[in-house]
């Protein structure tokens, strides 16, 4: 499995963590930035991410501080289907019903054993299909 992630200043701690426990799974992993606490624009970062996971990686994940403007980014991209999720469950549930294909998540509301296990549920959930495909070919049919 290739994960791709990325985050913005306010992620940067969260991804390096989240980075370290992917490689300790054995995933690989492309990291797209930031590679530093200096300021930097989320859009960058979301943009790159997301344009991995349409050249290929199976997964992305997004961090900045709140989840809000990596998510808000991503879901401008044609073909990706971003979930915020501060939750193991709601990341189950991103992939089981929705079919994401990019994990955000919060840097600044999340601890690293939650965030580990949000990437675990996410990582492990399959989409069901059946009575979501009809939704998420609507959600396509808007791009």
């Amino acid at each position: 499995m290739r994960i791709a992630i990325g985050s913005d200043h306010a992620g940067y701690e969260l991804k390096e963590s989240v980075k370290e426990y992917l490689k300790s799974k054995g995933i690989e992993v492309l990291d797209v930035g930031t590679y530093s606490e200096e300021r930097v624009d989320y859009p960058d970062y979301a943009k790159k991410v997301c344009d991995e996971v349409r050249n290929g990686v199976d997964f992305g994940i997004l961090i900045c501080g709140t989840g809000l403007g990596m998510s808000i980014a991503a879901n401008k991209c044609k073909g990706i289907r971003a979930a915020l999720c501060l939750y193991p469950d709601m990341a189950r549930l991103a992939r089981e019903h929705n079919n994401a294909n990019v994990l955000v998540m919060a840097g600044r509301l999340m601890g690293k054993e939650l965030a580990n296990w949000t990437v675990d549920a996410f990582l492990n959930a399959q989409f069901q299909g059946g009575r979501h495909e009809r939704r998420v070919k609507k959600l396509e049919e808007i791009e």
